[in-house]
């Protein structure tokens, strides 16, 4: 007779606070909107120009701080430098993005693009490293864009000098603001973000064409500047080779295309349109990145032109009342006081959807590559409590920056520059992978381009660099953490006999219904049928398997160890008068134990399951079973169904000798 069952394990019921903490662990930052959001149902989506406005909250606002930025960069060059900037994003980043959107139009951007093209171990590591650029990129988008914010509360005429000095503490508690509304949750803000962006742009295009009719009906300012520049710096050539140098650091304005791809699942399709070939998703999100380029390039040549000709250098200093935000300087001088607290309050409010954005975007990137991983801890899957973790380092950088706009801009071009040269590499690879030699000559020498200047910038700003790797090292540090603490989970998630593998169970439960099914742990070497008679005299022997009970002998192949969760296919085969059931695993002791609970599952019986102990030394073995699937096996196997299994009576026994 079979012992009673245990009884259930205590389990004490969790806090309100932490049910509310926790609600939603599987993935549920899917359903928070934002330019980097899913949508609840990929079926119905909005027309691409609308989706077009939400990525513009991220790329269109950089005209809140873009055009000082410059000036403080490159000075008098900077209308210059900034055509540069220009011919790369519509010569180089733009068509780079429209490939990108073409080969993953699911919102997977470059970063999928790279892992898919490597493999084991390599690709993992590769999309650490570009994670921890990524996340430097949106954490810099919520700090930057919130100073600036404040920089135009602060730096408005009506508040005066009320609020000098406070421009740590107002950028906090926006970024506090930012968390609480995530928190409590975002609804989907498409239709605010069209009314944000159409206002925004609508108020630079009368800033800028007030400016520009200024500049044309007094010739006096163009002849001024370029007196100025060419005493400055010599000759005309002399001019466009300090651009051609100095143009990274303009960077900036290069922020929205990573952005543009991941809102593609957003972008309303044609009829006609599967999953596996969207066509028209596809053609709607070409539409929006080259739009959204085109109408950008246009603004960041017109606004640097302006703010360097209008606006005394003195003012973009770090006292000046034009640092952070030239075209407000402008608005308020050529305009008055009501339409340039306009334009502040549209810059406040777009900058603010910045800050969102970039935070949906970082909710969205730990579920989708670190939990695949088992490189994230179980909670990371909530979206409150990253949204505490991400407002937290917010927060800190802040602090870290003094809420300055110039000193995090290096840091913020790092992360745009990484992510867009990643791009670049992932497209030059896809075009030579396909043949297309023409291609890749071309997103080569694109490549090139964005190579140089990412390291032209990080030469020029290394603290960018320094806060890049700083991220970079801490997710490598919690991914591993996180991969060696949740090995031991089942990590199998669907367990397939094929008909061989079912009749060899079926036939080995029903020669004896009461009889215990027995599996033989087996590392195939040779496969002959010596290897098969040694190892079953071995196992009969050392455990005492009576001689007229019935093994069955399991193999389980790694393929490839770096992968977290799979499911498990397994085949049968007669080789020799033995059963064998074989399948290929990212790890053995999870693939044995998560078969051992589908066998008990199939026939109502526990099974067991035989080991013979592994040599060498126990911290190896651990290393091996950690980084290369196998290691001390036995052990490990116990443990995974030890933590799948709390019923004792119910768990599958596990021999060693």
């Amino acid at each position: 007779m079979s012992a009673p069952p245990a009884p259930p394990e205590q389990r004490r019921e969790p806090s309100s606070l932490r049910r509310w903490m926790l609600d939603g662990l599987a993935d549920r930052s899917a359903h928070y909107s934002g330019p980097h959001a899913r949508p609840r149902e990929t079926s119905h989506g909005k027309p691409w120009w609308r989706v077009m406005c939400l990525t513009g909250v991220d790329y269109f606002s950089t005209l809140g701080y873009q055009p000082a930025v410059a000036v403080v960069a490159a000075g008098l060059i900077s209308p210059i430098a900034t055509l540069v900037l220009v011919v790369v994003t519509l010569a180089g980043a733009l068509p780079v993005y429209r490939r990108v959107a073409r080969e993953s139009p699911h919102g997977e951007g470059s970063v999928a693009m790279l892992e898919r093209l490597l493999s084991y171990w390599w690709s993992k590591l590769l999309v650490l490293v570009l994670l921890g650029f990524a996340v430097t990129d949106f954490l810099i988008t919520i700090t930057l864009s919130t100073a600036d914010a404040t920089a135009h509360i602060v730096e408005n005429p009506l508040v005066g000098s009320a609020l000098h000095g406070w421009e740590v503490p107002l950028t906090c508690a926006l970024v506090v603001l930012l968390g609480v509304v995530f928190l409590m949750g975002f609804a989907e803000a498409v239709g605010i973000a069209v009314v944000v962006v159409a206002t925004f742009l609508l108020l630079n295009l009368v800033v800028v064409s007030g400016a520009l009719y200024r500049v044309f009906t007094e010739p006096v300012v163009i002849a001024d500047w370029s007196d100025a520049l060419l005493t400055q710096h010599g000759n005309p050539l002399v001019v466009v080779a300090i651009a051609l140098v100095v143009f990274p650091k303009l960077a900036l304005g290069l922020s929205g295309f990573e952005t543009g791809v991941a809102v593609m699942p957003l972008v309303k399709g044609a009829e006609g349109d599967t999953e596996k070939h969207p066509e028209g998703r596809i053609a709607g999100a070409r539409k929006l990145l080259t739009t959204a380029a085109l109408i950008m390039s246009g603004f960041l040549i017109t606004s640097s032109f302006v703010t360097t000709l209008l606006i005394p250098l003195e003012q973009f200093g770090p006292d000046g009342q034009a640092n952070g935000r030239a075209l407000a300087y402008l608005a308020h001088e050529q305009f008055g006081e009501v339409i340039g607290t306009a334009y502040d309050l549209s810059t406040i409010t777009i900058l603010w959807f910045a800050g969102a954005s970039a935070m949906a975007g970082l909710l969205n990137l730990v579920p989708r590559y670190l939990p695949r991983y088992g490189m994230a801890p179980n909670w990371a899957r909530a979206v409150r409590p990253m949204v505490l973790v991400f407002t937290t380092l917010g927060i800190l950088i802040t602090v870290i920056f003094d809420a300055s706009v110039d000193a995090q801009s290096g840091a913020y071009a790092t992360g745009v520059l990484v992510l867009i040269t990643s791009a670049s590499i992932a497209v030059t690879l896809s075009a030579r992978h396909k043949g297309q030699k023409a291609a890749t000559v071309g997103f080569g020498i694109i490549a090139v381009v964005f190579v140089y200047t990412t390291v032209a910038n990080m030469i020029e700003r290394p603290e960018g660099l320094k806060i890049g790797l700083l991220f970079v090292a801490a997710i490598f540090i919690v991914s591993f953490a996180s991969r060696a603490l949740r090995s031991t989970e089942l990590r199998i998630t669907g367990v397939h006999l094929d008909k061989t593998a079912r009749r060899i169970v079926r036939e080995a439960h029903e020669e004896d219904p009461e009889a215990t099914i027995r599996l033989v742990a087996n590392e195939p070497g040779r496969r002959d049928k010596r290897e098969y008679e040694e190892k079953e005299l071995e196992e009969r022997a050392d455990h005492h398997i009576p001689s007229g009970d019935v093994v069955i002998f399991v193999e389980i192949t790694v393929d490839d160890p770096s992968n977290f969760e799979s499911e498990l296919y397994v085949l049968g085969e007669e080789r020799h008068g033995y059963r064998i059931l074989r399948a290929r695993s990212a790890t053995v002791p999870n693939a044995i134990a998560a078969l051992l609970l589908h066998l008990r599952d199939l026939t109502g019986r526990v099974p067991h399951v035989y080991f013979e102990w592994d040599e060498g030394s126990p911290a190896t073995n651990i290393a091996r079973y950690l980084l290369f699937g196998v290691g001390e096996v036995a052990p490990v196997t116990r443990e995974v169904l030890r933590e799948a299994e709390p019923d004792r009576n119910q768990r599958p026994a596990v021999h060693v000798g």
